[in-house]
């Protein structure tokens, strides 16, 4: 970011009374049903961003004017300061208005506390509190490059010289839709003049107005009594305190920054994007002086909440969004999107979608894998290709490499889960529980039919659908033993080319009997070094005696036991 140019360094400033955020505009310019100051970027909205800047000066109090959607735009204020004060801004136009509105509820607030906390009224000579006593800083809710740092230097420069007003600028090559800042021989500000109120002259100057100020609440209260709707708007300019405060006396002072961006808005979309990207540009130039490789910065997104470790990996298309956190060593990506995950030391994460998850040290992750809400997977585990996770703790060592669904499971230590592997969570009605004990080897093509328990140390067979606990150290087994119906293609689907390939086969095995597979012959074998068993020779039927088909006579012997004599 480009250095505030200001020609001493002042002192420290003191806290400021109150900071105002204006976000009462519609940003028809947008075109879109989102208000203007909640469109994101880099994790938060600009709104997101001007509290948080506001925010990070620890005032007194923070107060955002709203008006346009109004109680959408309250409810992103409050996420990020829940203290912050919500005024609404009247039918009256203007940034002028605008800040008069904030002022008048800020005084309530602070006779309010006064009541309770300040000194009685007309004690010791003490008239009635007006309302805000101190410097009270005005910035738009639509600037979201701007950092606390740059405003606690605005404060600075406004205490050390005494300022009634001191305003942020900065110079533009094409300064077409700002208000100019007119300065007197000297230097001094005389006036912020809007584009539209300005001479050819004016029109001339490159200086503008970034629409965030410092005032004295005492001026500012009295100015804005003052300011009228005498312009080619029609609305209440809260530049016009400018030249209110130094005919009165005051003194107005102006900051300027080099670089412009710092105080951009977006107007539009357009505008937006180039903000956006210049935002990103600037925090992995930060991660990169801190010690982590990005590969590719174009392609690689990463949030201003995002925390990342030394040597950390950051490959092509890795997108890092909410508060995800990266430990030192990890690689993430290429074509990676994490939101709001927590990566251990030394991870791998490998073209993967994961949100609100957890990912141990040493653990690998993808590639293609689905990390949904409320996964655990514990140190130097893994999660493979193709499979996808949700509200599943995954122990350390265990591993689910690939084609499996584990949804609502816990899954014990060093434990393998085969391929094609599914937790049958949902029974139409309610979410059930899948346990998988540690050192269990589990079967491909399982289906584990919740809630069951699969003990420590247990196998399942291939192909099995476990819907009875398995103790410890058992194997599960579920299915039929295999049948073979021959000559159904045949029978069932003749004329098909399944049925024709059958047909060339049989005559195959009729003329040349194709190779047999390991275990035929191995059979075969055992079969061949083992004698024959001797069958025993037919009696001869007597005449008129019937015979079973193996020969032998249906006539029991004498010696039979259970015979009777004739």
């Amino acid at each position: 970011m480009g250095a505030p140019v200001t020609d001493a360094v002042p002192d420290a400033p003191p806290v400021p009374a109150a900071v105002i955020v204006l976000a009462a505009g519609a940003g028809t310019r947008m075109k879109s049903a989102t208000p203007k100051v909640l469109h994101p970027l880099a994790g938060r909205s600009m709104l997101g961003h001007a509290m948080v800047a506001a925010r990070d000066l620890s005032p007194q109090r923070i107060a955002v004017v709203v008006r346009h959607e109004r109680d959408l735009v309250a409810a992103a204020a409050l996420e990020v300061v829940p203290s912050a004060l919500v005024v609404d801004q009247d039918e009256v136009p203007g940034t002028g208005r605008a800040v008069q509105c904030a002022v008048e509820a800020l005084d309530v607030r602070a006779q309010a506390e006064a009541a309770v906390h300040g000194v009685p009224i007309g004690h010791e000579g003490r008239g009635p509190v007006e309302g805000l006593e101190g410097s009270v800083v005005v910035l738009a809710g639509d600037i979201p490059l701007l950092d606390a740092a740059t405003l606690s230097e605005l404060l600075a420069v406004h205490h050390s010289g005494g300022n009634a007003v001191t305003v942020l600028t900065t110079e533009v090559d094409d300064a077409t839709g700002y208000g100019r800042i007119v300065r007197d021989e000297q230097g001094g500000v005389l006036s912020i003049v809007e584009h539209k109120d300005a001479t050819p002259e004016q029109r001339a100057i490159r200086e503008i107005n970034s629409s965030v100020y410092v005032f004295d609440a005492g001026i500012l209260r009295g100015a804005l009594r003052q300011v009228t709707q005498d312009n080619s708007q029609g609305e209440v300019y809260l530049t016009d305190v400018l030249q209110i405060a130094r005919e009165g006396g005051g003194r107005v002072g102006a900051l300027r920054v080099a670089d412009p961006l710092l105080v951009e808005g977006a107007n539009d979309r357009a505008q937006l994007a180039t903000l956006r990207a210049e935002l990103n540009r600037r925090i992995l130039t930060r991660w990169m002086l801190e010690g982590v490789t990005v590969i590719d910065p174009a392609t690689t997104w990463v949030d201003v909440d995002v925390d990342l470790g030394h040597d950390v990996t950051l490959l092509p298309g890795t997108q890092l969004h909410g508060a995800t956190t990266i430990g030192a060593g990890s690689t993430i990506g290429p074509d990676t999107t994490l939101t709001d995950m927590e990566i251990g030391a030394g991870a791998t994460v490998v073209r993967t979608h994961g949100s609100l998850s957890v990912i141990g040290d040493g653990a690998s992750v993808g590639p293609f894998a689905y990390l949904r809400p409320g996964t655990v997977l514990g140190e130097k585990g893994k999660i493979g290709t193709f499979v996808e996770t949700k509200n599943s703790t995954i122990g350390t060592g265990s591993k689910v490499p690939h084609l499996s669904y584990v949804g609502d499971a816990t899954i014990g230590e060093h434990t393998n889960i085969g391929a094609a592997s599914i937790t049958v969570n949902y029974d139409g009605v309610s979410k059930h529980r899948t346990v998988i004990g540690s050192h269990a080897r589990t079967g491909a093509d399982n289906m584990f039919v919740a809630p069951v328990t699969v003990g420590d140390g247990a196998y399942t067979a291939a192909g099995s659908v476990i819907r009875r606990d398995v103790p410890a150290g058992a194997l599960g087994v579920s299915g039929a033993p295999q049948r073979n119906v021959d000559g159904w293609v045949a029978r069932r689907r003749p004329g098909t080319a399944a049925a024709e390939a059958a047909a060339r086969a049989h005559e195959t095995d009729d003329e040349t009997p194709p190779p047999l597979g390991a275990q035929a012959q191995a059979q075969l074998a055992e079969a061949s070094a083992t004698p024959p068993t001797p069958r025993p020779t037919p009696v001869p039927a007597s005449p008129g005696v019937p015979t079973v088909p193996d020969g032998s006579s249906t006539t029991t012997s004498s010696t039979n036991e259970g015979s009777s004599p004739r």
